[in-house]
């Protein structure tokens, strides 16, 4: 079982999310983890560029299987040669870029729909390993972000970033 974080909210000052709530919740590794992006984005946005995380972007649109998913974010990341294409290699990766950003990440994966329907099962795995990235860049003191997007937060047992679900 994932060990989601959902205490990634703001104090409740209302429907809105600032962009100052939000820079105070990223740069805090505690509450780093996976979480479903916010359809109105811009706040969370403007908070991780003022933070100075680095913010990485990935489009899955049409990726449907394991293979295509690393292929992809290999392709995106710019993964070293020595990637080996299977999930442990995507943790050793990860948490190697991620120790050389010290002030944290902000790691975006987009469209996830096409994979979560055709195999649940590698996007489960999918964020099971970035799970670990995160818990090892907590030892670090390095804020590790997952925002996915496309997909049913209540079908993954994801909560929202910046939203009360209590």
């Amino acid at each position: 079982m994932i060990a989601r974080n959902d205490r990634a909210t703001p104090p409740d000052t209302g429907n809105r999310v600032t962009t100052e709530e939000y820079e105070q919740l990223l740069i805090d590794p505690g509450e780093a983890g996976i979480f479903v992006r916010p359809e109105d984005a811009a706040a969370l946005d403007a908070a991780a560029e003022r933070a100075g995380l680095a913010r990485w972007a990935v489009d899955l649109a049409g990726v449907r299987t394991k293979e295509a998913l690393l292929g992809k974010l290999a392709e995106r990341l710019g993964f070293p040669e020595w990637f080996g294409g299977n999930w442990d290699a995507l943790n050793d990766v990860l948490a190697e870029q991620a120790w050389e950003q010290p002030r944290g990440i902000v790691l975006t994966l987009e469209h996830c729909g096409d994979l979560a329907a055709a195999d649940p099962e590698a996007f489960e795995t999918a964020l099971e390993v970035l799970d670990s990235v995160a818990e090892s860049c907590y030892d670090e003191d390095i804020s590790f972000w997952v925002l996915v997007d496309g997909v049913d937060a209540k079908a993954f047992d994801l909560p929202v970033i910046g939203r009360n679900e209590d």
